[in-house]
């Protein structure tokens, strides 16, 4: 039963839950709350196919009358390979995204210090000579670089800049590109799973959310407004985040009127633990018992 039970859970988190939860609204009122429980149910999914995958083995070799048959031995280790195949194409995605994503970003930095100039009127920031009203940052764990565009100082005016710059250094102070890396990795891993880009894009959005959130507190909500309708939908190159992503959605949560949405996100956070806890102390206890007594 234990192994059913996992395996269950493991398609359901990875499939028809994701799905479902992209269609609701409530998760962009409480950003920092949904990208939690985006990466419990990820985590979840993969530790209870994991799970699946162990007990069945474990299962295979543990036949009620305790004779082993050669079919029940065979399927066993077919069973851990396909589990050991799991875990290895995991951590081999892992790996192969991080060293292209911080490739790519070296050489987009190398070529912003080339290209691009210090600016009094974007402290702190590259600006590139491009008509086109750009911003974006690189990420990274040192020497990161936020960049914006001539076009964007002359469209822009002070507050507006401010509170883009703002926007783009709380991506930077809070790392979160290494949010949409772990689940680009993920999507790597496994490209056939059914809208199984559903956490990368929500995450995606929900990035932005957080760091509107950080530029409206410093500057304000109109200035922030008014430079999204400036840049919106601009492109930013690629393992970049930019200004402009989400622009209609983000628009809209800024205006509306800001609220604390203190018992979504305490549900957010109650069912993150949920979808981990859970599962895991009625399901794998049981079935670590199980292989502790066998090994006694």
């Amino acid at each position: 039963m234990t192994p059913l039970l996992l395996g269950v859970i493991g398609l359901l988190l990875a499939h028809p839950v994701p799905a479902a939860l992209g269609l609701m609204r409530w998760p962009y009122r409480v950003p920092r709350a949904a990208i939690v429980l985006w990466q419990a149910m990820a985590l979840a999914a993969v530790l209870a196919v994991l799970g699946a995958g162990l007990s069945t083995a474990l299962w295979l070799v543990s036949p009620p009358d305790g004779e082993l048959v050669r079919w029940r031995v065979v399927a066993h280790f077919l069973v851990l390979a396909l589990t050991a195949f799991v875990v290895v194409r995991l951590c081999w995605s892992t790996w192969n995204v991080a060293r292209e994503t911080r490739e790519r970003r070296r050489r987009q930095r190398e070529l912003v210090d080339v290209l691009a100039r210090a600016d009094v009127a974007a402290p702190g920031a590259r600006v590139l000579a491009e008509r086109t009203p750009i911003a974006y940052c690189v990420p990274a764990h040192r020497n990161s670089r936020v960049v914006v565009s001539s076009g964007t100082l002359a469209e822009l005016d002070e507050d507006e800049l401010a509170a883009v710059l703002a926007h783009e250094r709380a991506h930077v102070r809070n790392r979160h590109d290494l949010v949409l890396e772990a689940f680009t990795a993920l999507r790597h891993a496994f490209p056939l799973v059914p809208r199984g880009d559903a956490p990368l894009h929500q995450s995606r959005v929900m990035i932005e959310l957080l760091a509107d959130d950080r530029a409206r507190r410093e500057h304000g909500t109109l200035p922030l407004a008014r430079a999204l309708v400036k840049l919106a939908d601009r492109p930013a190159p690629l393992g970049a985040l930019g200004a402009g992503s989400a622009a209609q959605l983000r628009l809209e949560r800024l205006s509306a009127q800001p609220r604390t949405h203190v018992i979504e996100a305490a549900c957010a956070y109650a069912l993150a633990a949920g979808v981990l806890v859970g599962p895991t102390v009625s399901l794998a206890v049981p079935w670590i018992a199980h292989a502790w007594s066998a090994v006694i």
